[in-house]
């Protein structure tokens, strides 16, 4: 028999569960609410630009998050930010893809932030970096940005991408990230295994073990497996992604149901 005690736990520990962290990095499927199945797991859906996803199912019923994934695109103008913003009412914002590789310096990061980004006046994420451990790339970037900043940068969110063999070093590159940034959430944007010789299987058993560590990490927020599209789509559309992440974690097969790694975002 449970007590008035025991029930309050189990009450917040099932509060905890269907509040939800995971999202789709969305690129070339159709239908992003094939993962909604109201069960509160998957919760927010980004697609790089600062328009939603065109599909079948608009969202999905998913919370869309805006991202200006680089100082200017044809695709996202950053004149048009606040105004695609307000429109659309997305309660996040991500902002610029690895800079870290792509000759953005973080002090040119740092007051392009300033200038448009402090203005939004919802949550808000620091500049997606890679897990480089190189200097000057991937979280020591991060830190130079940060104090490139010096306090004038406002933001919720430390953004990673991953992409390596073994859970081990996804879990370590995880810890090592809050470790360094001990008083902001992360969010995980992008990573899988990179293009395993065990191919779907190996992304399977590696989800396996990094989803429930993310979902017990209290200072993940949110989580992005890549890629929700399928192998053909990806190959077809997705530049060096099919290459260098390999297909095999793919959240839809090609006929647009759940893959084996998609079905585990439920």
């Amino acid at each position: 028999m449970l007590t008035s005690a025991r029930l309050a736990v189990v009450a917040l520990f099932a509060t905890t569960v269907l509040a939800g962290k995971r999202g789709l990095c969305w690129t070339f499927c159709d239908d992003p609410g094939v993962f909604n199945n109201g069960d509160g797991e998957v919760v927010a859906i980004y697609d790089y630009e600062t328009y939603a996803p065109v599909s079948t199912n608009g969202n999905g019923g998913l919370g869309f998050i805006g991202m200006q994934r680089c100082t200017d695109c044809s695709s996202s103008p950053i004149a048009d930010l606040a105004s695609r913003q307000a429109s659309q009412g997305w309660a996040t914002v991500f902002t610029l893809n690895e800079p870290d590789i792509n000759g953005i310096t973080p002090s040119q990061a740092a007051s392009w932030y300033i200038q448009y980004i402090n203005p939004l006046a919802i949550k808000k994420a620091l500049p997606a970096v890679t897990s480089s451990v190189t200097s000057g790339e991937g979280l020591s970037w991060v830190s130079q940005m940060i104090s490139a900043c010096a306090g004038q940068c406002y933001f919720d969110y430390i953004n990673l991408h991953w992409y390596g063999t073994t859970f081990a070093e996804f879990q370590s590159y995880v810890e090592s990230a809050h470790s360094q940034f001990p008083n902001y959430q992360l969010v995980i944007t992008e990573f899988a295994l990179q293009n395993p010789a065990g191919g779907q299987a190996a992304q399977v058993s590696f989800f396996q073990q990094a989803f429930p560590f993310l979902d017990g990490a209290s200072y993940v927020q949110l989580y992005f497996p890549f890629v929700a599209t399928s192998p053909a789509l990806l190959q077809a559309d997705g530049g060096s992604a099919a290459t260098i992440v390999g297909t095999g974690s793919c959240l839809y097969n090609n006929d647009g149901t759940p893959s084996a790694v998609g079905n585990l975002m439920y």
